[in-house]
């Protein structure tokens, strides 16, 4: 037998795709335990009772109506076996028909083996009462709230291969193709009460301790308690993903995030992880589960798409970077930005490119163009061809002085404080308060470059100015910008929004190309992390020629790392 290809899952933070609509108790429930109804908008009672996907505890005997599964399934009844039998009125089982109106079945013993099945949601709070959100009252806080996230990937996966049907009418569309083991990174959902190992279901080893919220696992939902993770966790995810691919057990992966955040990580990915290996990122606009949720369909078209290996240069190498894998489109991780909040609602930005395939449709996934951008392996700027330690700037009695920073505890493995501060600023027209622009006025840059001196020894800025060339309209807060390089922290241009021009260099600028604010501002990170900050100027409103000079010269790497990736 062929060994059979396995693929690592990783659960990232704020995760639609890995989100559930609200257990809300069934009618079933309610008639059950004397309580109210719940009704329609307009009083009426619910046609149907909503099924939530559940385990049965025991064997049970059930018999399905024959001809039931669809309307036009009588129409052929000549092509159809008898039935199993039939059921009378009280509901008795006989294997000949005994009356005109007994209902031809099918008999069936459905086991707890079977998996999980559509069935009404019986449960009840611990006060009696109807669970009708994930809180217990609305807006109650985190001790009264349920957590409508997955831990990790294995119960949306186990539903998709129990529940989801292709267009020829077959399952187990994940397990069919590949053997998924799951890693919790910076997951949407956490156990706050510990979990002993033997209920894991991940691959690692030994208890999970109490874990916390907004540390440990990180939700959207419930909107008051929702946590999102700072920028410390953008080592803890390489570091993380990196282990799991050098293990050599994998020949790819799926990462799944919020859909307005993914796009950021899997570029982050992209320039930052030493891999030959691919990662396919997914998101859902729908959670799991809603009417017409759209993550099924993407994750099983990243499982294809992995499984597939037309990723492999013919050489075992990705060829094609890290990828996002959203409604039958492969988008380039540089290029792909969401502009909607619907299934779809994803673009390639820049202008030029960054669809570079398809999965999905009849037949195997393709790719119609490669990125010409360096990509992981590749990256100038991945984790391995960082530095141990790169020089910051911080204010010192007053004075800048250039001091060590820490990159790498390892040969892969970042610091969490190694990651820096860059600051977008968005421009636009119209922005000075008056004719006489005045620099002192500009008190957010003036506030931010002074907290980088003293907290952020690597830091930087993202201008998104005009398009294309990503012009300041201010020159007031361009000059607080000058003022910003001169003090080391390098500054990055880029046109407005989707920019598809070329934003160039322009002298002590970085020239940020076709990147949106967004991939710019992940890109300047992993340079400085790279070259360190710039020289700063021992008189930054008036720097020396010299100082300009060296400041230059460190600029170029940048440039080229700007242009290549």
């Amino acid at each position: 037998m062929m060994s059979r290809p396995r693929i690592a899952h990783f659960s990232g933070p704020n995760a639609t795709i890995q989100n559930s609509p609200p257990l809300v108790t069934s009618n079933k429930a309610r008639a059950k335990y004397g309580l109210p109804p719940r009704n329609n908008a307009d009083g009426s009672p619910q046609r149907f009772d909503v099924l939530r996907a559940q385990r049965i505890a025991a064997p049970v005997t059930v018999y399905v109506e024959q001809f039931s599964a669809h309307p036009m399934e009588k129409d052929a009844s000549d092509l159809y076996s008898a039935p199993d039998g039939y059921v009378d009125k009280s509901g008795k089982f006989h294997k000949q028909r005994q009356n005109p109106d007994d209902k031809p079945v099918f008999e069936v013993q459905l086991t707890p083996e079977d998996g999980v099945f559509p069935l009404p949601y019986m449960a009840r709070q611990a006060d009696g009462r109807p669970w009708e959100e994930e809180c217990a009252d609305p807006l109650a806080p985190v001790e009264r709230a349920r957590q409508a996230f997955y831990p990790d990937g294995s119960r949306p996966f186990e539903e998709i291969d129990r529940l989801g049907v292709d267009e020829k009418g077959l399952g187990n569309l994940i397990s069919s193709r590949a053997d998924i083991d799951f890693y919790r990174v910076v997951p949407p959902a956490g156990y706050t009460k510990g979990l002993p190992a033997a209920e894991r279901k991940d691959v690692g080893e030994g208890d999970i301790a109490p874990e916390t919220r907004g540390y440990d696992f990180f939700p959207y939902k419930p909107y008051h308690i929702g946590a999102v993770p700072p920028r410390p966790a953008l080592a803890r995810i390489v570091n993380t993903v990196q282990r799991v691919l050098d293990s050599g057990k994998y020949i790819g992966a799926v990462w799944t995030q919020g859909s307005p955040r993914i796009e950021e990580t899997i570029y982050w990915f992209n320039l930052l992880l030493d891999t030959t290996l691919p990662i396919a990122g997914n998101a859902a606009q729908r959670p799991h589960g809603q009417i017409s949720n759209d993550g099924p369909k993407n994750i099983v078209d990243s499982v294809d798409y992995i499984e597939s290996r037309i990723w492999d240069d013919g050489s075992g190498k990705n060829r094609a970077g890290m990828v996002l894998i959203q409604e039958q489109q492969i988008f380039a991780a540089r290029d792909v930005q969401k502009a909607d909040a619907r299934p779809g609602g994803y673009v390639a930005t820049g202008g030029h490119g960054g669809i570079i395939g398809s999965a999905g449709h009849d037949g195997n996934p393709v790719l119609t163009y490669l990125p010409v951008a360096k990509h992981t392996y590749l990256s100038d700027v991945n984790v391995s061809r960082m530095p141990a330690k790169v020089p910051g700037v911080q204010k010192v009695g007053g004075a800048l002085k250039q001091v060590e920073v820490g990159i790498k505890s390892s040969d892969k493995e970042l610091l969490e404080s190694a990651i820096p501060k860059v600051t977008i600023v968005k421009d636009g027209s119209y922005t000075a308060d008056d004719f006489a622009e005045d620099p002192a006025r500009e008190v957010d840059l003036i506030a931010q470059i002074e907290d980088n001196l003293t907290h952020n020894p690597l830091a930087g800025f993202v201008v998104e100015g005009l398009s294309p060339y990503g012009m300041m309209t201010s020159t007031a807060r361009n000059k607080m910008m000058l003022k910003a390089v001169h003090c080391g922290m390098p500054v990055v241009r880029v046109g407005r929004g989707n920019n598809e021009g070329f934003t160039p260099v322009r002298d002590r600028f970085i020239g940020g190309r076709n990147l949106t604010s967004t991939k710019a501002r992940l890109l300047l990170m992993a340079c400085l992390m790279k070259f360190g900050a710039l020289p700063p100027a021992a008189n930054p409103d008036k720097p020396t020629e010299a100082e300009l000079n060296a400041i230059r010269k460190k600029l170029a790497d940048y440039q080229k790392v700007f242009d290549t990736h």
